[in-house]
């Protein structure tokens, strides 16, 4: 029998003509060992038939709160608006086109109660890109088992390049996710990035060794599409760098530095660092190695066939171990 004395959980979904997903998305929700307190769907005035099988989704199950914007707001906006309707004491921000796995939920809400002060948990994270066929493992090796990080360990993980988030495994503590901004609409397709980092360094994560949920990557997904538009990747990139700067984030900042964490925006965030003197002592030895290696793999993971990327990911330990 499931445990009732697990802390409640909300589910908020945005969706937009993602409708051909909705099939494999939800039934990965409604099926989980721990069912969650409300399933908020908003869409975003999707012009496929996205809201006739949301409404069907509605009918046969009761969880479900279906939400039809008037107007598009966008993946920042109505991720904040599912959030300022979510009663549950946990989150999860669902993808309508990726696909949760079997458990999620009642391993994750068991290790937050059994630690209240971490800001969520997060685990392994299975990625697949769509276009190429590659076929990945991030968040591998953060810890053998399920665990409390607290801040300081994760900034050892991060000196050691074992730490990542991966974002579509979140189950996150509505009230330390508010405590840091929610989702910031002026940091974009990075403001989840920021909002993890943030509150994670202020109150420790939870980690789960074992793949829980899978993200596919498309080539038009928001994040990608906001890439190709330098000038706007670099606004986001220099907002992010202004909070960091602020008060208000001084003792993250600084965990952030010591690990090096910025290494991952590349060569947009070497240069605006470079000219930026809040930041004097940021460009770190171990920064700008990890920096420079990840614009290497970058560069060279898409012109690899899929046979030797996926067999180079796992040797190089992008790959949960079998008996996780």
């Amino acid at each position: 029998m499931p445990d009732t004395s697990l802390p409640t959980i909300s589910v908020v979904m945005p969706n937009f003509n993602h409708g051909k997903y909705l099939s494999t998305s939800l039934p990965a929700i409604l099926n989980q060992s721990v069912q969650p307190l409300e399933v908020i769907i908003i869409d975003d005035c999707s012009t496929d038939n996205s809201w006739e099988i949301i409404q069907e989704y509605a009918r046969k199950y009761p969880v479900i709160r279906a939400i039809r914007n008037e107007k598009n707001l966008g993946v920042i906006a109505n991720g904040n608006k599912g959030l300022e309707l979510a009663r549950g004491e946990y989150i999860h921000f669902g993808s309508a086109d990726d696909e949760i796995y079997p458990g999620l939920f009642e391993k994750s809400l068991k290790l937050l109660k059994q630690h209240p002060q971490a800001a969520y948990c997060c685990t392994i994270g299975d990625w697949y890109e769509l276009a190429s066929g590659f076929n990945w493992h991030v968040s591998v090796g953060m810890a053998d088992q399920p665990c409390y990080l607290s801040p300081e360990r994760m900034v050892e993980l991060e000196r050691q390049s074992k730490f990542f988030i991966a974002s579509h495994t979140t189950v996150l503590k509505r009230a330390a996710f508010i405590e840091v901004g929610s989702f910031i609409p002026e940091l974009k397709w990075h403001a989840d990035w920021f909002v993890l980092y943030a509150c994670g360094f202020r109150h420790g994560i939870c980690y789960i060794p074992e793949p829980l949920a899978r993200f596919n990557i498309f080539t038009t997904s928001y994040y990608k599409s906001g890439r190709r538009d330098e000038a706007a990747h670099r606004a986001v990139l220099q907002g992010m760098l202004d909070r960091l700067a602020s008060p208000e984030f001084t003792r993250e900042a600084e965990f952030i530095r010591q690990g090096g964490s910025l290494f991952q925006f590349t060569g947009p965030i070497r240069e605006l660092i470079r000219k930026d003197p809040r930041f004097k002592g940021w460009l770190t030895p171990l920064m700008l190695r990890r920096s420079y290696w990840h614009s290497f793999k970058l560069a060279v993971k898409d012109h690899l066939p899929v046979w030797l990327a996926n067999l180079y990911f796992r040797l190089a330990g992008y790959r949960a171990p079998k008996s996780a």
